[in-house]
């Protein structure tokens, strides 16, 4: 399986309060609210791409454009944003 760098950052606008009571049932689960939203991502991805996505977001990692960004064969298709 394509391996994951965690070198992307993603800024969330929250409710104050709703930020607080998340990191205290984070804190309550002994996880960090950023390994929360990373399992949430994942699982949202695989909703709409199937158990296969890793293959499709992550690509092989042997497979490189020799800038060491790795090529997706079948990129992964624009999902339009409903508010």
């Amino acid at each position: 399986m394509p391996s994951e760098e965690r070198t992307a950052r993603l800024s969330v606008l929250i409710d104050p309060k709703k930020k607080a009571c998340f990191e205290a049932l984070c804190k309550q689960d002994d996880v960090t609210p950023s390994q929360v939203v990373r399992q949430l991502i994942r699982e949202f991805i695989e909703s709409k791409l199937g158990p296969n996505w890793p293959d499709q977001v992550l690509g092989d990692p042997k497979i490189s454009n020799g800038e060491g960004e790795p090529v997706v064969s079948d990129p992964v298709p624009a999902i339009p944003f409903n508010p």
